[in-house]
């Protein structure tokens, strides 16, 4: 890691650790949870290419099982997100195998469908409670020895559990496993003449998004101490790649920054209603036109075009130059 990386991470271990103290720590937690569910889709999306209209399932799912298994069966926090863990890693690998098949938009719809399914299959569950949700979902000790029943307390666990993702996920991404997934990205038919399996990839970094897509599912469901259909409803989806594509898909802090964009419009400006949606769309026009890496991703460029040493500057047409000496042949013409 470089010494600017470090001093960034410095930097944003730092806000974290202080913005409790100035922002009402609800809200940060639920930034953070769907800032870690942005950064699994951008895994997917923004490192291997792979576009899912079906990431709220696992957003959803997560939340149920993380649920369920705390309040019914009374695991201790850790226990039940690791549950929701498993059980999305599961879900994912039967969705990759099944959209893995095609590419482009096929993959994307195959996703979408898939997740219609789990949509109506926690609609008619008993165990999600339906239209209700799962209410009253406690937050326990976590390792039975830490009350997370403080706000301040979950926050700094959740934030904890967010800068863990961020680290997994950069590790991931400058691998060996990694570089693959951008060849993928990239050019797919030069990566298959290579060598590699490029299914058997796109299968393992569907199933790790789906995993920490679960994390963040289960995360806000204890947070909120609730898990709804609007959680696994499509619009969830929507708003993992609306969140991917504002901040910056294919870097590593522009869905962070994407999701406390969105969350913050739809905290602040709840008041609005419907116009939420509208002020949501018109900042996407406007970041799609005039940013197309996203917020993030035209920062980071602008910065290393400042960086970078300017070329030499070539002559221009008209410009004075000093004339370099005429040819040996050139001079004898002129002395005949």
């Amino acid at each position: 890691m470089s010494v600017r990386a470090a001093i960034g991470v410095a930097l944003l271990v730092a806000a974290g650790l202080a913005a409790p103290f100035f922002v009402y720590p609800v809200f940060l937690m639920k930034a953070l949870c769907f800032a870690i569910f942005a950064c699994a889709f951008n895994l997917l999306f923004g490192f291997a290419g792979l576009l899912s209209f079906g990431h709220g399932a696992f957003l959803g799912g997560g939340a149920y099982i993380t649920g369920y298994v705390v309040k019914m069966w009374g695991l201790t926090p850790e226990l039940g997100l690791l549950a929701g863990m498993a059980a999305m890693a599961v879900l994912g690998f039967a969705f990759a195998v099944l959209a893995t098949r095609r590419q482009g938009i096929y993959f994307a719809m195959i996703t979408f469908g898939l997740a219609q399914m789990v949509y109506f299959a926690a609609l008619q569950f008993p165990f999600t409670g339906g239209e209700d949700g799962l209410q009253t979902i406690p937050r326990r000790a976590l390792f039975g020895i830490i009350d997370l029943s403080s706000h301040l307390a979950m926050y700094f666990f959740v934030l904890t559990l967010f800068l863990a993702v961020l680290a997994a996920i950069w590790r991931i991404v400058h691998s060996p496993f990694g570089e693959v997934l951008r060849a993928v990205r990239d050019n797919e038919v030069r990566a298959i003449s290579l060598g590699y399996r490029i299914d058997q990839y796109k299968i393992l970094v569907f199933v790790l998004s789906a995993a920490l897509a679960g994390l963040a599912g289960g995360l806000k469901s204890l947070v909120f101490g609730i898990a709804t259909l609007t959680d696994v409803y499509w619009h969830a989806s929507g708003e993992v790649v609306l969140m991917t594509i504002l901040g910056g898909a294919g870097t590593m802090l522009g869905p962070v920054v994407g999701a406390a964009l969105v969350v913050g419009i739809q905290n602040y400006f709840a008041e609005l209603g419907a116009w939420v949606t509208m002020i949501q769309g018109a900042i996407f026009v406007v970041v799609v036109m005039a940013f197309r890496r996203g917020i993030v991703g035209e920062l980071v460029a602008f910065l290393q075009a400042r960086m970078r040493k300017p070329d030499t500057p070539k002559p221009q047409i008209g410009s004075a130059v000093p004339a370099s000496p005429a040819p040996a042949a050139v001079e004898r013409v002129r002395e005949a």
